[in-house]
């Protein structure tokens, strides 16, 4: 009764009003229940409401702050009601950033809940927040002007215009400035594998909307690239979303959130320091101008030229005759914290690797084979020593092995660590990448070379206008004087100076891509039948079950031998099968399961994506792997 009363004072508050509102944007919130009533053709009985229900009629679009990978904070009226896919499709859109997929919505590390009372006069200033709402025109009826509307072509799918004619001089595909070091070091902060899990916990669920997570009208969350599997990067049309993965993968090296070396950290920060050379630079950057690859014409080309009986670009090999390497290389097996060399005669063929006493005896039976497929391939270099090592970590049934190749220069070890990759892979050097990735891996290789060439004078420190120091982290910064570390940026420098600034950002990305722990996000488990708990690593294309003590990898899992994988949500487990009868099953200890379920699923689904298809999303085959039913 009191239920009904209500609805009738809201309808008798509709008739009074003077001045004519529209209702369209609101629904009804059912606290209690925590869920919205969208669903007009149902009654409220077949909702379960009672007569003592506290129901909100609210708008459904609320403005909400979000701090972007470049950690500037924007606001921006988004739907609530909507589930976070959608909500994040609809921020992208906004943005101009494609592939919206790839990228999702996370939790401050610190609960902004605990600190409200404390924060209220510490906020960020009103000023600070840039507020798309206002930039667009819209004044809270729509999202999106009338310039970006027409961002995809209906009939296709594909982008309809450069980024640039989106948005003119839009702030969001310029790079930042590096802050001061003082500032820098104070955002710092040292984060151990547990830490990590704590703040990968905060991933809200894709399936549920934001009201339903907890999250309030002007609260703030992370906008963040999620899955680390980033598909077709096209210049011409991905602006905003180079420079904000660029961002983002700035701010991991700089906060070592992901470990480099220290050669590396110089190398990251030459580039840095040329993207902000060309970003401060008065010439205008025209985006329309950037080349772009016509799959169409390039399709074409290649048939006409096959017809005409010219060679192409291409490499075709003989299915009869695969490509194999042979060369004198260097083996260790390390027994304990002893790692002893010993020279052998290798061939590599196929996905597997055998080696002889020497070259004569190659004919006869190897020593022994090393079956890559599975394996996790990490680089062992440092450019300025003539270090090219590779450690392989080979999948056995009581967890990994680990193997040490040594190479004699850069190009055995491009040809040899590219083999490597596609045999974890399962794909052999017939592949049609293999010779993408031997060039990938010399260029960079390239950029981390410090030493200057022969003949060149030794840079000018002088030249140097800005602060060495904001490049690198804050811990490798105290190693250098700021005029040591200055000159080795500018050593490093002279490699890339030649790039242009949308090159030189891209350059980063694959830079960053190329680091051992790229794209791993760590979450605290415990596996079936053990006893402690142990951290699981999530990649884009693999699990790896890491010693919480050692730190070092047990055993790894790939996602291309999963057959299935399911979570029993009475008991809050995990369980996935793989091919060769292997079962694994965990709980997890660091966040819900869902977070985990969705992260496996979430990279299922990214990789059924193709560029034959259009930008639209199989919305039903997200919600299937990552959403699951409890």
């Amino acid at each position: 009764m009191m239920l009904m009363i209500h609805l009738s004072c809201l309808k008798l508050l509709f008739a009074v009003t003077e001045a004519p509102q529209n209702w369209s944007d609101h629904a009804l919130w059912w606290e209690q229940k925590n869920c919205w009533l969208l669903k007009n053709h149902w009654t409220l009985d077949k909702y379960g409401v009672q007569a003592d229900a506290d129901l909100r009629f609210t708008p459904q679009h609320k403005p909400l702050c979000l701090q972007l990978p470049n950690m500037k904070t924007i606001k921006l009226t988004i739907t609530f009601s909507s589930v976070v896919f959608k909500a994040v499709e609809e921020i992208c859109k906004a943005l101009n950033i494609r592939r919206s997929e790839e990228l999702s919505l996370l939790r401050p590390p610190d609960d902004p809940k605990k600190k409200k009372k404390k924060d209220k006069g510490k906020g960020q200033a009103e000023d600070d927040i840039i507020d798309m709402d206002t930039i667009s025109g819209v004044a809270g009826n729509s999202l999106y002007s009338k310039t970006m509307t027409a961002t995809y072509d209906p009939e296709n799918g594909t982008p309809a215009s450069a980024t640039s004619l989106w948005f003119g001089d839009n702030p969001l595909t310029a790079s930042q400035p590096n802050i001061p070091a003082e500032e820098l070091a104070k955002m710092y902060l040292p984060l151990s594998m547990e830490d990590k899990a704590v703040i990968n916990a905060g991933w809200l669920d894709s399936s549920r909307s934001l009201m339903e997570q907890g999250v309030q009208e002007n609260d703030k969350l992370l906008l963040r690239f999620k899955y680390h599997c980033f598909f077709d990067l096209n210049p011409k049309y991905d602006a905003v979303r180079i420079t904000q993965l660029y961002e983002q993968a700035r701010w991991a090296i700089l906060l070592e959130e992901i470990e480099c070396t220290e050669e590396e950290m110089l190398m990251f920060a030459s580039l840095q320091y040329h993207i902000c050379k060309l970003t401060m630079s008065t010439k205008p950057v025209d985006l329309s101008d950037e080349p772009e690859i016509d799959e169409v014409e390039a399709a074409l080309s290649h048939l006409e030229t096959t017809l005409e009986g010219r060679s192409t670009d291409r490499i075709l090999v003989c299915i009869s005759t695969q490509p194999y390497l042979f060369v004198p290389s260097v083996l260790c097996r390390p027994k304990r914290l002893l790692r002893t060399f010993k020279e052998y005669w290798f061939v590599f063929r196929d996905t597997s690797i055998s080696y002889y006493k020497n070259k004569e005896s190659a004919n006869g039976e190897p020593i022994e084979q090393l079956h890559l497929r599975g394996c996790e391939v990490v680089p062992d270099v440092n450019v300025t020593e003539k270090k090219f090592g590779i450690k392989l970590l080979l999948p056995v049934a009581d967890g990994m092995n680990e193997v040490y190749i040594r190479c004699d220069h850069e190009t055995q070890y491009a040809k040899w660590k590219a083999a490597c990759i596609l045999a974890s892979k399962g794909k052999t050097m017939a592949y049609s990448s293999y010779n993408t990735e031997v060039k990938n891996i010399q260029s960079f290789l390239q950029m981390k070379s410090l030493a200057p060439p022969p003949g060149q004078a030794a840079p000018d420190v002088e030249s140097m206008e800005m602060n060495a120091e904001c490049f690198v982290s804050p811990r490798y910064a105290k190693r250098y004087k700021n005029k040591q570390l200055s000159t080795r940026i500018l050593e490093a420098h002279h490699n890339i100076s030649q790039l242009t600034l949308m090159e030189a950002k891209l350059r980063f990305i694959q830079a960053w891509q190329s680091l051992p722990e790229f794209g791993i996000k760590y979450y605290i488990v415990r596996f079936k039948g053990c006893k402690k708990d142990e951290i699981l690593g999530i990649s884009y294309n693999r699990l790896i079950r890491i010693d919480m003590s050692t730190r070092l990898p047990l055993t790894t899992w790939r996602f291309s031998n999963m057959k299935q994988w399911n979570v029993n949500w009475e008991i809050r487990q995990v369980t996935i099968e793989f091919d060769q009868n292997v079962s694994v099953a965990f709980s997890c200890q660091s966040c819900d399961c869902r977070v985990v379920h969705e992260y496996i699923g979430g990279y299922i689904f990214l990789s059924t994506r193709s560029k034959d298809q259009n930008e639209t999303l199989d919305e039903e085959l997200f919600r299937k792997l990552t959403g699951g039913q409890e």
